[in-house]
């Protein structure tokens, strides 16, 4: 079987030779180590940050199958994006900066940390309609043929092919601000949900733009990253009444299209949002970061049965520490491997503190795991 075929039989619950070792990409930190211990050329830094060139190099050292990266093909990101500026020095050390989404943050020299956030380019409609709203409207330079001719050349090496979707809330809360955000659910709930319904029709013009050429996708991918470690960001009703609709004209057409492996990335404690995604055609999740609320897809499994699949689950953090860390994990994902309809991965790139000989390591034993 090659990959492609793999990740069919998977998700399908049907048996595969092997099961695939997946990764979700890595830190800039940790290739910088690896090249300073001499497991990587010093080339791969010249690389665009996250380069699917750069990351096929790291895949064929390490043991790795393919990534977990749905290509766009059609961007829905603002196009084009705002210039990213300098702004001004602060007194206390920090720069700022408006970067690519019109969002004003402050850096220090040197912090590998989330920067803050401390203003916003997007509060009102009249910001809206001159900043947002025309960057954020369907036009045909939204497609890449080289993106599709890379898919294609993917397609032949028979690596699985992924769509991203787009997100319907996650960027909104980039552009707004979860405090300004969260004060418009109340303040202006009519531009609000012309937000969602711009960014809505946005996405399902780029997929529908992106199906029509007639590729076979392996499966669909939307983003969100709207739950933390206690919950949703929003509350699930209101997810729902902003985004649902807008979930199900996607998956509808991806069904017309017979894909029928739609993931959704979100990190954080998801399981309030779980009904809703899998009403509306969502069926896998993504990443199940296990965090400190040790998610995992088995109490899933027991409550919604096999509609609900899974990529992902697999903790992270034991790539920094030895063999037996790993054995240990290994054994622990067993029995979800072994429930079909899902893939160990870990559960967000391969983090800072790896250890070369242990993520190679793992790949090995993942591929071994349903034996």
């Amino acid at each position: 079987m090659n990959n492609r075929e793999r990740l069919q039989a998977i998700m399908n619950y049907e048996k595969p030779d092997r099961m695939p070792a997946v990764h979700f990409g890595f830190t800039p930190e940790v290739i910088e180590r690896w090249v300073q211990e001499g497991h990587l050329g010093k080339d791969i830094l010249d690389l665009e940050e996250y380069s699917f060139e750069g990351e096929e190099i790291l895949s064929q050292k390490l043991g790795f199958d393919f990534g977990w990266h749905a290509s766009r093909i059609t961007t829905t990101e603002l196009f084009p994006f705002f210039e990213e500026k300098f702004v001004e020095h602060l007194d206390n050390g920090f720069d700022k900066y408006i970067n690519c989404d019109g969002v004003y943050i402050l850096q220090r020299a040197g912090a590998k940390s989330i920067p803050a956030e401390v203003g916003h380019l997007l509060e009102d409609r009249e910001s809206w309609e001159k900043y947002y709203l025309p960057k954020l409207t369907y036009t045909e330079e939204r497609f890449s043929q080289s993106e599709l001719n890379r898919v294609i050349s993917e397609q032949k090496k028979g690596n699985p092919i992924g769509l991203h979707c787009g997100s319907l809330c996650g960027r909104i809360r980039d552009y707004l601000g979860i405090v300004e955000f969260s004060y418009m659910m109340v303040d202006d709930e009519e531009l609000l949900e012309e937000m969602f319904d711009t960014i809505g029709d946005l996405c399902l013009k780029s997929v529908k733009r992106t199906l029509d050429t007639g590729i076979r996708f392996d499966y669909a991918h939307f983003w969100e990253d709207v739950c933390y470690k206690n919950g949703p960001l929003l509350a699930p009703d209101v997810f729902e009444q902003y985004t649902a609709r807008h979930y199900k004209k996607i998956t509808d057409l991806l069904m017309e299209y017979d894909v029928r492996t739609i993931s959704v990335d979100c990190d954080g404690l998801v399981d309030s949002l779980l009904p809703i995604w899998l009403k509306n055609g969502v069926n896998t999740m993504f990443p199940i970061e296990v965090g400190t609320w040790d998610a995992s897809i088995a109490p899933w499994r027991e409550k919604y049965g096999r509609p609900l699949k899974g990529i992902g689950g697999m903790r992270k953090s034991v790539l920094a520490q030895d063999y037996a860390a790993i054995d240990e994990e290994i054994n622990r994902l067993k029995p979800l491997a072994r429930l079909s309809g899902y893939i160990p991965c870990p559960d967000h790139r391969i983090p800072d503190d790896a250890k070369w000989e242990n993520v190679q390591y793992y790949c090995e034993k993942i591929k071994n795991i349903l034996d």
